[in-house]
């Protein structure tokens, strides 16, 4: 028998679907290079989520409102923070190889 994981209901569609978008922009080709940047440049490893928030790395490359991302976020339950951490960590993993060569420090395991 295969696992197959639970599906858990998002409860706050809303804030979870915006903030799901804002992480989608940061990491798309177009922008994903300066979001590693950032993160180099700041001492942050890419995992390192509750870092990355407080410090409103993903506001600035996303060009959204300052504390953005971090108020959504923090407005979410655990539930749904847990999603969508789970869904960052999967996208960061997807970035092209070779910038995460390039970027080896910030994807670094600490």
């Amino acid at each position: 028998m295969a696992f197959e994981q639970a599906t858990i209901k998002v409860v706050k569609e809303r804030e979870f679907g915006e903030l799901r978008t804002i992480i989608e922009q940061v990491l798309a080709p177009d922008r994903v290079v300066k979001f590693l940047k950032a993160l180099e440049s700041r001492g942050f490893l890419v995992r390192d989520l509750d870092g990355i928030l407080a410090a409103k790395v993903i506001d600035l490359v996303a060009d959204t409102k300052v504390g953005a991302a971090e108020s959504l976020y923090g407005s979410l339950p655990v539930s749904d923070q847990a999603q969508l951490r789970e869904f960052y960590l999967s996208r960061i993993e997807e970035v092209d190889s070779a910038l995460r060569v390039k970027f080896r420090k910030v994807y670094q395991y600490s």
